[in-house]
């Protein structure tokens, strides 16, 4: 299947993402910052990178224009996940490069619906 990278600053949200995508295949890499997210994509050039919006640090906004900026990331895909719901923090996030946005809470079938239709 696909390595995913995933970053979420909830630690018991993460481990929840990171069982629904090792059930199915999925290879996953995690991390809790942002920051060294950026690092972990150049090194392992996953094939979508899953993204919390609110983190400290670095917000997932500008975790994904600096990933669509860089010559090695700038075309992995890139889902945000986020309890921000408005339109507008949607089409905020699709200007910024994500190929989807995907609203906290969410099932099982909806993040992985979501993760397969920009995977393949």
């Amino acid at each position: 299947m696909s390595t995913v990278l995933l970053v979420e600053d909830n630690l018991s949200l993460l481990n929840l993402m990171e069982s629904y995508l090792e059930d199915v295949g999925h290879t996953v890499i995690s991390t809790t910052d942002a920051k060294k997210a950026v690092e972990q994509a150049v090194e392992y050039k996953p094939d979508v990178i899953i993204t919390d919006i609110v983190m400290p640090g670095m917000s997932g906004f500008e975790l994904c224009r600096s990933l669509k900026k860089h010559p090695i990331t700038g075309t992995i895909p890139i889902v945000m996940c986020s309890s921000k719901s408005q339109e507008i923090d949607r089409l905020w996030g699709m200007k910024q490069g994500a190929s989807a946005y995907l609203t906290k809470p969410f099932s099982r079938e909806q993040f992985l619906r979501t993760v397969n239709l920009v995977v393949d």
